[in-house]
């Protein structure tokens, strides 16, 4: 129980997601981010590809109105800085052609922020405008950085997008020419719109667990959390230590019961360093100039209260995880200082 509950501490998991499953589909949006910014262990692929280190993907809550459209973004943390919001929405295109030879192929589509209720009369403040083809399909992404942040910073001001569509001919004004998407039916739920919030946590997690990490893999994920035979582990353990090196750590995330939350990886490998750091230190152990001198100090002994140098991690990599909040939304999360890439003696 101590372990699981540290290991809680270095996800920065307060309180455990309820069990999902069977859970609904993710946004496709958020695994095509998580492919791109991590390989299929979770792994973080080149540093710079994920603005921010959190990103959270809110779903619209309204299914009947094809104008209004509405996202609870409560899950948001407190002290987490937004960096970016996006809307995106998927625009509908036209089914039937105008037999109108002064027709034109454009339609006018326009986001505004609602100022008030839905019940209400529709008091809105335009936030972007752009021309769409009536003919095409697809994803259309507006930047709604000010009006979240204001919503942030005060959510009883959060009533919801309304967006309309017109077209211009010569003669006259058309409204409603085309929609957008909503969840109502199996076929459109990888179509429902999102609102999705670049943010940074602006925890201490790699501050905090940066000492006690290399530490804390080996004595506690090992004992807890290793899929390795017991025997194996005895055995290693009786055999002579090697020279410092990287064993596999493989952390399951269904062993430890959080499978039902975690969309993607299933767990990763951690890794840890292990091995000693005796006189003659070869270059593949990484060895530090002061390691190398203590080493020469430990090996001739000539001083009985210096220990050998530690075989630690020198390298490390972040972990994505995808996964569902205690709300059902999809979050995309980066952790630091995860992953032992590199072993050497310290």
């Amino acid at each position: 129980a101590e372990a699981l509950q540290r290991l809680r501490e270095v996800f920065d998991i307060e309180e455990l997601p309820p069990d999902v499953l069977p859970r609904k589909k993710p946004p496709q949006f958020m695994v095509d981010l998580f492919n791109k910014v991590a390989d299929a262990n979770g792994i973080t692929r080149a540093p710079g590809l994920l603005q921010g280190d959190v990103v959270r993907s809110f779903e619209d809550r309204v299914h009947v109105d094809h104008h209004h459209f509405y996202f609870d973004i409560s899950a948001m943390e407190k002290g987490e800085q937004m960096l970016k919001a996006e809307f995106r929405v998927f625009k509908l295109k036209r089914t039937h052609r105008s037999r109108r030879s002064d027709m034109q192929h454009f339609c006018k589509v326009e986001v505004y922020e609602l100022l008030e209720s839905e019940n209400k009369p529709h008091k809105k403040h335009l936030i972007a405008s752009r021309l769409l083809s009536l003919y095409t399909e697809g994803w259309e992404v507006f930047n709604v950085t000010q009006t979240v942040s204001k919503w942030v910073g005060n959510s009883s001001s959060n009533h919801g997008f309304w967006i309309t569509a017109t077209h211009v001919s010569n003669h006259e004004m058309e409204h409603n020419v085309v929609t957008f998407a909503k969840s109502q039916s199996a076929l459109q739920e990888s179509r429902n719109a999102l609102l999705v919030l670049f943010t940074n946590s602006n925890k201490r997690r790699s501050h905090s667990f940066k000492q006690t990490l290399p530490n804390l893999m080996p004595h506690v994920f090992l004992k807890t959390l290793l899929s390795r035979p017991r025997a194996a582990a005895a055995a290693a353990a009786r055999s002579p230590l090697a020279a410092c090196h990287r064993r596999e750590l493989y952390v399951d995330f269904h062993a430890i019961g959080w499978s039902g939350w975690i969309i993607y990886p299933s767990g990763y490998n951690a890794f840890y360093c292990r091995g000693s750091c005796i006189f003659p230190l070869g270059e593949s152990l990484n060895a530090t100039n002061h390691a190398t001198v203590q080493s020469i100090v430990y090996t001739l002994k000539l001083s009985q209260d210096v220990s050998m140098p530690c075989c630690v991690p020198d390298e490390l990599k972040s972990l994505n995880l995808l996964y569902f909040d205690d709300k059902q939304n999809v979050v995309l999360k980066n952790y630091k200082d995860m992953v032992a890439t590199r072993c050497g003696c310290h």
